[in-house]
């Protein structure tokens, strides 16, 4: 640690505890495994191994803008393969709203590696539809449009990511821009595929047939509303549900840590339902 090669690409990521049940926490967004570390700190402390990691193409993982499929199953294979290289026992996969969706997407690819699910701040919704495409992808096809690799590399999201993990820039450098445009187009193209299911990236039948042990943490923003929450675990099969004494706000979104004083609560919530199904 903290580095490790997954599928041609290097993985940051940490494991706080040493002992127990692994489970792995994901954050939202694009954002870097920090978001999930004090959280993942107090499950840790309740006798698990909680891994969190940046994914490629966010944080301190390499930038690697190609390979097979979409973003998000490149993204849940190197998370299986992440956890596979720990332990090869089934896990537990857990996260907030785009952490949420990767857990569901490694459910969907990898099930026989997923002891039980762990879902808060379920996305979903017109809002979060009309929203989330042009954040994840559209802005930076723009970027590639009017300023070639410099112009993508010149954004905020990029310059982040490369003060992190400077070698990345070269290799983005080296792109044909019509080569990025065309896999950010149809990573685009995927991503869109789902946006309009009652939960985000994942057919209702899908969840429907789900047999896993499942906790549902209801969101409450717009991007995350909570009848998100309170669908999936509708949909999802003897699904749990863990409601916060929350209200729903008229906010475009809440960032997670925002929701620092309930990790103590959610620790206890999420350490009491692993151990009941490890």
């Amino acid at each position: 640690m903290p580095y490790l090669k997954i599928h041609s690409a290097q993985i940051y990521h940490e494991i706080y505890g040493d002992q127990g049940p692994l489970l792995a926490l994901n954050s939202g967004g694009r954002h870097r495994y920090l978001e999930m570390a004090p959280l993942a700190k107090l499950i840790a402390a309740k006798g698990f191994r909680v891994l969190v990691h940046d994914r490629r193409n966010t944080g301190a993982s390499d930038i690697i803008i190609g390979g097979p499929g979409g973003e998000e199953d490149q993204w849940a294979d190197d998370l299986h393969a992440l956890v596979r290289h720990y332990t090869t026992e089934a896990s537990f996969y857990g996260g907030s709203s785009a952490g949420a969706r990767l857990s569901m997407t490694v459910k969907r690819r990898h099930p026989q590696a997923v002891q039980g699910l762990l879902l808060m701040r379920v996305t979903g919704g017109a809002f979060a539809a009309g929203r989330l495409p042009n954040i994840y992808y559209g802005q930076f096809i723009k970027a590639a449009q009017e300023g070639g690799m410099q112009g993508v590399c010149d954004t905020e999201a990029y310059r982040e990511r490369l003060a992190l993990n400077p070698a990345s820039k070269e290799r983005l450098m080296a792109m044909d821009p019509q080569e990025y445009i065309r896999v950010m187009s149809s990573w685009l193209d995927q991503f869109n595929s789902g946006k309009y299911y009652p939960v985000m990236g994942i057919p209702q039948a899908e969840l429907e047939a789900y047999q896993v042990p499942t906790m549902v943490v209801p969101g409450n923003d717009k991007t995350h509303s909570s009848v998100n929450g309170l669908t999936a675990a509708r949909l999802i099969p003897n699904a749990e549900l863990f409601c916060l004494p929350i209200e729903d706000q008229d906010l475009d979104l809440i960032p997670f840590p925002q929701w620092a004083e309930h990790y103590p609560v959610l620790a206890d919530q999420f350490a009491d339902f692993m151990h009941r199904h490890a």
